[in-house]
């Protein structure tokens, strides 16, 4: 198969995704679809799986060979969303399968900023921020205005957040 021919397919596959067709999605990954090629809101198979909490065809991606450097219109790779949107065991497959957990998206704000700034300071996001952590995101790394993930934590009120961040930032 020939790379327009892959391309082809991805297009096809994120849409459908897009659509609810997860098993015609994967199929076509099956086939040989372009896991990477982006459309012109730049989601790809692997963007539009993370932020959907889509494990299957995450790991499916990841498996054909998904780049977890590609980013989406926000700059952001597929770890921010997911963790924004609180999808615990996709954070956990894309931080395993080894995403940049300090990678710095447009709106200056790492998949950390994010689990805290657009998460609800429940305990998805809590298991979130804590995998985070534990797997090497620096809880130091300011947000684009200069604010740190602690402070974020203190303002919104996220008590176990703010928490978990001083166990880490208490270490030497």
């Amino acid at each position: 198969m020939d790379d327009h021919d892959a391309r082809a397919l991805g297009m096809e596959a994120l849409g459908s995704l897009r659509s609810g067709d997860r098993a015609r999605a994967l199929e076509l990954i099956a086939q040989g679809a372009d896991v990477n090629a982006r459309d012109g809101r730049l989601d790809s198979v692997l963007l539009y799986a993370g932020a959907h909490g889509m494990d299957d065809v995450v790991s499916a991606a990841l498996d054909a060979g998904g780049d977890l450097a590609v980013t989406n219109r926000f700059g952001g790779i597929a770890l921010i969303p997911a963790s924004e949107r609180g999808h615990v065991s996709t954070v956990r497959l894309l931080i395993d399968a080894g995403s940049n957990l300090d990678h710095v998206n447009n709106l200056g704000w790492t998949a950390l900023h994010e689990a805290i700034v657009l998460g609800d300071g429940g305990a998805r996001h809590l298991e979130i921020v804590r995998m985070l952590l534990d797997a090497g995101a620096n809880p130091r790394l300011p947000d684009g205005d200069g604010v740190s993930p602690r402070e974020l934590a203190r303002r919104a009120g996220y008590e176990e957040i703010l928490g978990a961040l001083d166990l880490v930032l208490d270490q030497p």
